[in-house]
Order: C-alpha cells, then structure tokens, then sequence
C-alpha cells in the first residue's frame, strides 16, 4: 500500500512563540528577576505533546526571522517535531509570553504579539495541501481565524481536508486577540462545520455555542457538525460526548498544581494519542485528564510535556493512593 506523502499522525497549525516564565512562584512580575525561556504556542505544545507520546507530529506555523525564532526550530526538533512547515517572517518579531505564576489557580497571561504575530502571517497558497489531507489528525485552533490570511489559510485548510480522517477544532478562545466573541462566533461556526472533534472549556464552548452548561455546550457542538464534543469542566473534570450516544465523565486527577498553564495541551496532545491508539472514550479522556494533570504539576509547558510511562505512574497511584494520603477513619 503506497504512503501518503508527507504523513504525519498529527499535524497543528496555528500559534507558536517563547514562554518566558519566572523561576520564582507567588512573586508579582514587576519584581520577578530570573525566567526560564521555553517553546510555547498552543499548536506548537499540542504537537510536543503527541511527540512525547511516541507520535509523529509537525506543525503548521511562521516565527520571526531572528533569534527567538532560530530557537524556536532548535526546540522543536529537539522535541522530535517536523518544522519543515515553520517559515520565517522578517517583518515581525517572534512573540513572547510572560506569566506571573501564583498556584493552585492564578496564571495571569501577557502576549507581546504586536504589531502583529508571524503566526498570524500563514497564506493558504503556501500550504502544503495534499499533507494535511493525509494525516492522522489535523488539529486547528480558534487564534488562528482572529486576523488573515491566517484565517482564510485555516478555512482553506479544513476544507481540503474535508472531514478526512480525524480533524479537531480547539476552541482556544483568546478575548486579547479579538473585538467581542461575535467577532469570532461565524468563523466559529465555519470551522465546526469541517471539523470532526470539537475541544474547548466552557468559556470557549460559550464562545462557539452561545450555551454554557456542560451538557447543553456539547448538543450544540454535535449540533454544529462535530462527531465528539469535548467541554473541559475545570474542577469537575472533563465531560465527553460522541454522535452516536456514547458519553464519558471522568473527574480530574489530583496533583499539587505548580503552574496550571500548558496543562491543556498536554491533554490535546494526549487526546490526539488515544484517538489515534482507538481506545475507548473513557480511557481516552482518563489518559488526556493525567496528561494534563501531570504538566500542572511542573513549572514549564513545552517540557513538562509527559511521556506515556509518566502518564501511566500518575494514574496508576491515583487509581491506588498511598495510605498515607488518605483521610484518618476516627
């Protein structure tokens, strides 16, 4: 059976950049003064994340022609991701996102993206059509229709793929990156049309759907076109539900949280793993819910990145505590 040409298991496209993280936790960024530079970018962690998992994986994004940027192809390939689809821009700057990091649940965000991001700067007549078409899964991001060409260069891209294979939509709803969720509501929409697997939190279902109850944002996104809907629930962990009835609700797994960013992509890039391996719902979401549990726990995104043993060890001890971490019975 001939190969497809240029096959991956997964292939993202959408947002890339440098993570500049304090080294110091619970210190307000005006006073911080070591950080630890990392790859960042949700489609850059997502394919990290499959990559660690034994994956192969590419991205689909641009850098800045400097620096920042040759570091950027440095730590993708270290990560065992394809960079051959990642193209400079020499008109902008690679962006750079800062945090102050206060656990278990204040991450605050800052994006120097501006004037524009290369991200941003992806032209459909550069993209190499009959790849997308032949991977495993192709995975796309809601930043990625906030400005052109990337968001005409994203919708070219669905619908070349045309629902082959697995293809999901992650909401990744960013407000910094538009006018108002009405702004990003059609292309939303236009996206769920083509997509197979639609994944977001409730702030980012409410974006896509208009509705915010866990149950209600996954009808409207199997309404919309997807096969399975993935509403990430926060504390109450995860809920699941495919087109043909099937459901799964799996709770998260306990860590002591460090850094809560990143955790996400690991679950995409755990998602995109149990897609791939053809487990069932419920062993899918449990895996992609300690995936993400296990990048939480750690200070960094991209290198946090777990691998499949890592993810086995934290579920086998949530599955069997330590009777020393249970409740006292008297």
């Amino acid at each position: 059976m001939a190969v497809p040409p240029h096959y991956f298991d997964l292939i993202t496209m959408g947002r890339i950049g440098v993570d500049l993280y304090p080294l110091e936790t619970g210190v307000p960024l005006a006073r911080v003064e070591t950080f630890g530079k990392f790859l960042g970018g949700s489609a850059a962690n997502v394919a990290v994340a499959a990559a660690r998992m034994g994956r192969s994986a590419a991205v689909i994004t641009r850098t800045g022609d400097d620096p920042f940027g040759t570091f950027l192809h440095e730590a993708l390939k270290e990560f065992g991701v394809d960079d051959r689809w990642v193209t400079p821009v020499a008109a902008y700057p690679t962006p750079l996102t800062f945090c102050e990091i206060f656990p278990p649940d204040d991450f605050p965000l800052y994006f120097y993206r501006r004037p524009k991001a290369p991200d941003l700067e992806i032209h459909a007549d550069e993209l190499d059509l009959a790849a997308v078409r032949a991977a495993g899964i192709f995975w796309i991001t809601g930043t990625g229709l906030s400005e052109e060409p990337s968001r005409s260069a994203t919708l070219t891209a669905l619908e070349a793929r045309a629902r082959a294979g697995t293809t999901v939509f992650d909401l990744d709803w960013r407000p910094m990156f538009w006018r108002d969720p009405d702004q990003a509501r059609p292309y939303y929409r236009e996206a769920l049309r083509h997509a197979t697997v639609a994944v977001g939190n409730l702030d980012e279902c409410e974006v896509a759907t208009g509705v915010r109850e866990p149950a209600a944002c996954a009808e409207a996104l199997l309404e919309a076109g997807v096969e399975l809907a993935v509403v990430k629930q926060g504390p109450r962990g995860v809920l699941a539900v495919h087109r043909d009835g099937t459901r799964a609700e799996v709770p998260p797994v306990p860590v002591e949280v460090v850094n809560g960013l990143g955790a996400g992509d690991a679950f995409g890039g755990s998602l995109c793993h149990g897609l791939l391996s053809g487990w069932d719902l419920g062993k899918t979401m449990r895996h992609a819910n300690a995936a993400g549990a296990v990048v939480a726990s750690r200070l960094a995104c991209s290198s946090a990145m777990p691998t499949e043993p890592e993810v086995a060890d934290l579920l086998a001890r949530a599955a069997s505590p330590d009777p020393a971490d249970l409740p006292s019975q008297s």
